[in-house]
């Protein structure tokens, strides 16, 4: 028996598969020199700021930063100065201070409140969830007046504690909300296998919610760190005037008038200020990717 002729191949068809096959490949390429583009646009100015900082004064003035890959005649002198007269030590463990502890509050107060709005019962949880969704699009700035005046009463103006209150409290709702949806999705069966085996909510909590969050936690966790690390505004005016060392980007924003020391040492602060969030992100870089993928696929 003799089965059906297969259909000609013709030129039209060739050359309506091989388009087909271009227009395929194209979105690809066209991604992947995007994903180029922006690396390359994010790699060089902090090359750049890195090779600033470790050439000469003369060096600086008479030529480009890329003449370091050319000639190169590099020093450490900018971070010496930086360090020792420019304060730049002081103004890194302030920085420190103030965002390593804003960063565990927001993230444990973050997975407790979320666990509270989404395990338990009580009377008021949807107004509670209403009212952390519309402080998510409040201004914090409207606060700054009311604060400074409550800070002055009660003695919290002009210390570190009381940037941890105004950061966590600004910070917390967004957190609330983006493990509330990740809690939410955790299957109903791990809860009901917990209760049979006897356990309890802090238990359950502990052996199940917290090993499970720990992806989209770390991802909460850098970001409450680059807040609070980059935050200019509340660190000038709650430690403006106190013996307190300023925080990395109050020094910077000052000495950035300065010209005394030339551009070196400035450049060296600049670097030093961007390295401690970059090894960071590099260090947590899979768990990051993990929990924004998993709030977005289970939130």
């Amino acid at each position: 028996m003799t089965g059906a002729p297969d259909p000609a191949i013709t030129p039209r068809t060739f050359s309506s598969g091989a388009r087909k096959g271009r227009r395929r490949r194209l979105p690809g390429t066209l991604v992947h020199v995007v994903v180029l583009l922006f690396i390359v646009g994010w790699v060089v100015p902090i090359l750049a700021l890195f090779l600033s900082s470790i050439r000469t004064q003369a060096d600086t003035a008479s030529s480009g930063w890329w003449m370091a890959l050319v000639r190169p005649d590099l020093s450490l002198q900018n971070y010496a100065l930086a360090l020792d007269q420019l304060n730049i030590a002081g103004s890194l463990g302030t920085s420190l201070a103030i965002a390593i502890p804003t960063t565990v509050l927001t993230v444990l107060l973050s997975v407790i409140g979320a666990y509270a709005l989404v395990r338990m019962r009580f009377a008021g949880r949807t107004a509670l969830s209403l009212l952390l969704v519309s402080l998510l699009v409040t201004p914090p700035q409207i606060t700054l007046v009311p604060l400074l005046r409550l800070y002055n009463q009660v003695g919290l103006s002009g210390s570190i504690p009381g940037i941890w209150l105004y950061q966590v409290g600004f910070t917390l709702p967004f957190g609330v909300f983006l493990l509330r949806g990740f809690i939410a999705s955790i299957p109903k069966d791990l809860y009901e296998s917990a209760n049979l085996d006897g356990a309890s909510e802090l238990r359950t909590f502990w052996s199940i919610v917290l090993p499970l969050s720990r992806p989209i936690m770390a991802s909460l966790g850098i970001m409450a760190f680059l807040w609070s690390w980059n935050d200019l505004l509340i660190p000038l005016l709650f430690l403006g005037g106190s013996g307190v060392s300023p925080p990395i980007t109050v020094n910077l924003a000052g000495l950035v008038a300065q010209t005394t020391q030339g551009q070196g040492p400035l450049m060296a602060a600049t670097f030093l200020s961007v390295i401690v969030p970059l090894m960071l992100i590099i260090s947590m870089q899979r768990y990051f990717v993990r929990g924004i993928l998993g709030g977005a696929v289970k939130g």
